[in-house]
């Protein structure tokens, strides 16, 4: 079977993983702190904080940039239910803005208007779709408008470079940025997240949020009368500050990502050499076409979508997934609109509310991209679907 996506296992990472157990720290030990330096070092950011998952980091960003009950958050309807849900945890309110039909991120243009009706938005969370960078400095200059942050959504992104020249998650556009290490995303942990900032007080507030509310660093002790004996700090002493979660990730998923991490050319070098080829098949064909059609050279290729005029082939999705299964073939569709999934149908929101969104949707099939893609394989994939697509 050769699926849609898959993680690459080398036996440097398992040894890696190995000298991790050996070591005597398996979490809140040292590989934690040299991921974290080694992802803002590429990525051009101050600061990193790593958690258990992208969708710990959405929870954890949201808050450290003060979202709260009666704000408003506003995101892509078509992105992995976390975007939005991370208003939900805060208490907030979310409001979708429509995607750009040639980008298949945010429109600047619809975010512009929902940010116009929408007053109270404190956060606006791009994301950056199968590994494409929004067009940040236009959605910066409209957030900075409606006097609301930004968090960029890059968990499809990690690798991809702006316009300017600079690196996703750099946050020269941005309050703060996440990025996801699943399994399939361009390095994998297993699970986990990063955060990037160059604020050092969401810096702070990141680790505390991450720990349990508890104080870190150098932060002041609120209780100076139980922090202190004659002067001198009790050493065992420490304060739980504000609510925080347990969303430390372990030494042993660094250990693994770091060592994905000195492979982060070579993954994306080879996502980019196969996202060529497809582009050559699929362009110009008359029943289908490549999803995202500009800045290619920029995305971190972390999926390959066509949209397919299901009608004239004759197959409908399910369908088409079904034979391409039946051939060895995986498949999948990234993603179904927030807006149309029951408990936001519950909300109040109906995903014909955002028909670029909606209609990507109903043309919409992820095809195999992964580092391990053989070129023989990809071409069996292509002679396949051409096949079906005819």
């Amino acid at each position: 079977m050769i699926p849609y996506a898959k993680h690459h296992i080398d036996e440097e990472d398992i040894q890696a993983v190995v000298d991790i157990l050996k070591s005597g720290w398996l979490t809140q030990g040292p590989a934690i702190d040299v991921f974290e330096k080694s992802i803002a070092e590429y990525v051009g950011a101050k600061y990193a904080v790593a958690v258990t998952s992208g969708t710990a980091a959405l929870h954890i960003a949201t808050l450290a940039a003060g979202l709260a009950a009666g704000d408003t958050l506003v995101t892509s309807p078509i992105t992995f239910v976390a975007s939005a849900n991370a208003a939900l945890y805060a208490g907030a309110n979310v409001v979708f803005a429509d995607i750009d039909k040639q980008t298949i991120n945010i429109s600047p243009i619809a975010l512009k208007k929902v940010l116009e009706a929408n007053p109270d938005t404190r956060v606006v969370i791009p994301v950056h779709f199968a590994g494409l960078p929004c067009d940040m400095s236009a959605i910066k200059s409209i957030a900075d408008g409606a006097k609301a942050h930004i968090i960029e959504d890059a968990a499809h992104a990690l690798g991809a470079t702006y316009t300017n020249g600079k690196r996703v998650g750099s946050c020269s556009h941005s309050l703060m940025t996440i990025f996801s290490f699943h399994p399939v995303k361009a390095i994998a942990s297993g699970e986990g997240g990063m955060i990037t900032t160059n604020n050092e007080n969401i810096y702070r507030k990141l680790l505390r949020l991450r720990g349990h509310g508890i104080n870190k660093l150098n932060d002041p002790f609120q209780l100076s009368d139980m922090a202190m004996t004659n002067g001198i700090q009790n050493p065992w002493y420490y304060e739980m500050q504000e609510i925080g979660f347990n969303y430390r990730i372990t030494d042993i998923q660094c250990g693994l990502a770091l060592s994905q991490f000195k492979k982060i050319d070579r993954f994306i070098s080879r996502r980019k050499n196969l996202v060529k080829v497809y582009k050559e098949h699929f362009s110009g064909m008359k029943n289908c076409s490549p999803a995202q059609v500009e800045g290619q050279e920029l995305s971190g290729h972390h999926i390959f979508v066509l949209r397919i005029d299901f009608d004239a082939i004759g197959l409908n999705r399910g369908e088409l997934i079904r034979a391409l299964k039946s051939k060895g073939i995986g498949s999948q569709v990234h993603y179904i609109p927030v807006p149309a999934h029951p408990y936001y149908q519950k909300l109040g929101f109906k995903p014909e509310q955002y028909p670029n969104a909606w209609q990507y949707y109903q043309e919409a099939l992820s095809i195999p991209l992964y580092y391990d893609l053989t070129d023989d394989e990809q071409n069996y994939v292509i002679s396949v679907l051409k096949e079906f697509l005819a």
